[in-house]
């Protein structure tokens, strides 16, 4: 057989689709304008495509465009919802906060950055699949909880969590509810008023549109959520995230909205498909396999396997020309096994043993077949390595 590279590592970064690409060229060149020029053409037309773009985040949420704000990605979304919803000092009320201890860095770093200020948490513990219950939100709301800050679709595992359920516990208790949606944009159907949540983030690069942009959804209705700006400026996205916007990217992930919002029910169907099939072929050769997260709610093209009895770092290694992960990319390369894992009970052992398969839409059948084959036959090596090692001591 043939060996080619093969790229199944999309929940740390996409592919940019050659279509988002075709609607940012003009962006980048003739169409260079400020957005917040007012007073010529090349003002108005960006400010237009923005103004279009910003519809286009709005409706794959079931959000009103207003209520979508621009930033860098969804790190910068989610320090701004998560500070943001937090006076500056803790002054008594509300300073409660609660979160899960299988969240992205982005959300973890930035609670424990409101704990030094002063602020109270709570970091729930999630059942063995890694999703986090409605009951217990409910149960660790106190009156003095202000947010809750869980994400959509877990990085490393792919679970889900039932948002809709945790939205409306939030909603009764009059809390906020905020959602860090990077890796279930695009992916699976969200919808923010019927999940009542109040805060969304979410990133471009993480579904085929360029890095270095993003939007955190604010809810004004009912009830408007009111935040501090962490940045000052120029007054821009309503003074919440100031500076010149990025056009061209703007132009990008309103794009890639459309795209993945008319695509979104086949290509979760064929992702699912690969997904399993790609299960199915490394676990008929490979005994000993375990599977993290849940089978039944998760990502449609997310597979987290650990295997028994060999060294990841090894397995990689042998894979050079397969892109695969241990975990999330903000913390692939460390020596510690994964924090999510270890929250969801799997030993420090197995955790070393384990790598996380993220398919995408360009994603192919023989891809899968190929990929599935290799790393089959790395692990059977590996162990006989290993048995032979054992066998001669």
């Amino acid at each position: 057989m043939e060996t080619t590279s093969i790229y199944l590592d999309h929940n740390a970064t996409t592919p940019m689709d050659p279509r988002v690409l075709e609607a940012m060229l003009p962006y980048l060149r003739d169409k260079f304008g400020n957005a917040s020029s007012k007073s010529h053409a090349w003002g108005w037309a960006a400010n237009e495509a923005v103004e279009a773009a910003r519809e286009s985040v709005g409706s794959i949420l079931g959000a009103a465009a207003k209520d979508v704000l621009f930033t860098a990605g969804a790190t910068e979304a989610n320090n701004l919802a998560i500070l943001g919803s937090f006076p500056l000092r803790s002054a008594g009320g509300k300073t409660h906060v609660i979160t899960s201890a299988v969240e992205h860095h982005a959300v973890l770093d930035t609670v424990d950055e409101l704990r030094r200020r002063g602020f109270e948490s709570t970091v729930l513990r999630p059942d063995a699949s890694g999703g986090v219950s409605a009951e217990q939100v409910r149960n660790a709301i106190t009156d003095r909880t202000l947010l809750v800050s869980l994400m959509a679709a877990n990085n490393e595992i792919g679970t889900l969590n039932p948002l809709e359920e945790i939205g409306a516990v939030c909603r009764r208790a009059g809390v906020l509810f905020h959602t860090d949606a990077a890796q279930a944009v695009g992916k699976i159907p969200l919808d923010v008023e019927a999940m009542q949540i109040d805060l969304l983030s979410l990133s471009g690069h993480k579904f085929y549109a360029p890095k270095g942009v993003g939007a955190l959804y604010v809810r004004s209705r009912p009830t408007r959520v009111k935040l501090t700006p962490l940045q000052h400026g120029g007054g821009q996205e309503r003074g919440l995230r100031p500076g010149t916007l990025n056009v061209p990217g703007i132009v990008g992930l309103g794009a890639a909205c459309r795209i993945a919002q008319e695509e979104l029910g086949a290509e979760a169907a064929r992702l699912t498909s690969l997904r399993d099939r790609l299960y199915q072929n490394i676990t008929s050769r490979v005994q000993g396999t375990r599977r993290n997260g849940s089978p039944t709610a998760g990502l449609p093209g997310t597979l987290n396997l650990s295997f028994e009895g060999i060294d990841g770092t090894a397995l990689f290694l042998s894979l050079p020309d397969i892109a695969l992960s241990s975990g999330s990319a903000c913390t692939t390369g460390s020596a510690e096994p994964s924090y999510v894992l270890k929250a969801i009970g799997v030993s420090d052992r197995l955790a070393m043993s384990t790598v996380r398969f993220s398919l995408g839409r360009f994603t192919t059948e023989a891809e899968v077949d190929q990929a599935s084959a290799r790393v089959a036959d790395a692990v059977l090596k590996l162990r006989s390595r290993l048995a032979a090692v054992s066998g001669a001591s």
